[in-house]
């Protein structure tokens, strides 16, 4: 599978909050200063609907935009549904590729984020069915956060003691084990909501649920997720 590369100019920008692009009313003088600001390789002042239009286009730096700004979220996302960071970085780079193949084809009809979180789901979950009997690997680093709590494990002299940290260690493993064993749009629910801080609108736009059905589904899920954890709360 083929590396993509970020282009030098787009890493550190911000972006506006992501929405359906539309034909907005700018004035001739604005209208020119965006043509220009886009020519230059500055997407800061377009959603990300209106960057895959400017790929569609045949903007390959739009592209770049999306991937600086997508990569690392996707990254995470597929590690919690897969917990193997090399499969998750291989599933995200598919992702990608299928956001740039797909380029031609877009239509700006929802929110980018909700159809990039949608290929992202439908990998993972067939990702899951197929390697459903094998067991994942996972490597705990000592300088790097943890990907359950985000946090990183303390070395100093005040570190938990050895009975604290096995019980915590418990816990993420009880909490990571019973959220994988939810069913399949439960799980997937919670880890977008949970982690990712997706709403319930968007989740029900990647799962293509009501926004009801979708609250009902989440409580279902953090129900489950209460009655089994119950020793650790």
């Amino acid at each position: 599978m083929s590396t993509l590369a970020l282009h030098p100019g787009v890493v550190g920008q911000s972006f506006p909050t992501d929405r359906p692009a539309s034909a907005v009313d700018l004035s001739p003088e604005r209208a020119r200063e965006r043509a220009a600001a886009i020519a230059r390789g500055d997407f800061s002042s377009l959603t990300d609907a209106e960057v895959m239009l400017e790929l569609r286009a045949g903007n390959m730096a739009a592209f770049d935009v999306l991937l600086a700004k997508y990569r690392k979220p996707i990254i995470h996302f597929m590690f919690r549904m897969v917990h193997n960071q090399a499969v998750a970085e291989e599933l995200a780079q598919e992702v990608f590729l299928r956001i740039y193949r797909s380029r031609e084809t877009y239509r700006a009809e929802a929110r980018f984020s909700t159809w990039l979180y949608r290929i992202a789901t439908n990998l993972g979950v067939n990702h899951a069915r197929d390697t459903r009997h094998e067991r994942s690997a996972s490597t705990v680093y000592l300088d790097e956060p943890d990907a359950e709590t985000g946090t990183t494990p303390d070395v100093a002299d005040e570190t938990p003691s050895a009975e604290a940290d096995m019980l915590r260690r418990e816990r993420m493993n009880a909490i990571r084990q019973h959220v994988m064993a939810l069913p399949e749009r439960q799980r997937t629910a919670v880890l977008m909501h949970k982690y990712e801080g997706l709403d319930y609108k968007q989740i029900g736009e990647v799962l293509k649920l009501s926004e009801s059905a979708t609250k009902s589904l989440l409580f279902r899920a953090y129900q489950t997720l209460r009655e089994r954890l119950k020793e650790f709360v």
